[in-house]
């Protein structure tokens, strides 16, 4: 797994988790700030996991509210939807948008999770003002996710990943429902 001082510089250098490989026992916290350990979610029921960078990511909150549109036909499937980013946990969605999502968002504030899974970078310097910009109170980590969709047993094995380090490229909802039938047959 990744530690902190092998951390990339940028998007295209990170070592990702893969098909087949156990995701690590963490801590996140959830919108109420607290301490929920991600196996425990996981063992509930087969998982569909989003990686997102913050709520201040137009890009990403974009991508949560189109995986709202289609949560319901993933839960029809057998799976739950999480989302987890390093933000703090008041930063989690933006202010700006106007529809919230049902499904549950915790954050990594140390972004622990997003290092041992291989796709954290280091957040560059330009993208910093903008962030503080987008949350003047939170802090802001120094490093980010790729933005990865992983589906997971419930042993915590991954069985697909989306990662691209081209942060305005996401899967698509009906996309991700063809996956997740294709994984049940």
């Amino acid at each position: 797994m990744t530690t902190t001082a092998q951390i990339p510089e940028n998007a295209e250098a990170i070592c990702p988790i893969l098909v087949g490989q156990q995701i690590p026992e963490v801590n996140l916290l959830n919108l109420n700030n607290q301490s929920v350990e991600l196996m425990d979610l996981v063992k509930e029921k087969p998982t569909v996991l989003v990686v997102y960078r913050g709520g201040w990511c137009p890009f990403c909150s974009t991508h949560l509210a189109a995986l709202n549109e289609v949560e319901k036909d993933i839960q029809l499937l057998g799976y739950q939807l999480i989302a987890i980013s390093p933000d703090e946990v008041v930063d989690l969605i933006s202010p700006d948008t106007d529809e919230q999502v049902s499904y549950r968002l915790f954050s990594d504030p140390q972004s622990q999770f997003i290092k041992q899974i291989g796709v954290a970078f280091k957040t560059p310097e330009t993208l910093s003002g903008y962030i503080a910009s987008k949350n003047p109170q939170g802090r802001i980590s120094e490093v980010m996710p790729v933005p990865t969709l992983l589906v997971i047993n419930t042993q915590g094995e991954v069985e697909f990943t989306y990662i691209n380090p081209n942060y305005k490229q996401r899967i698509s909802g009906a996309l991700l429902l063809a996956v997740l039938n294709s994984l049940k047959k």
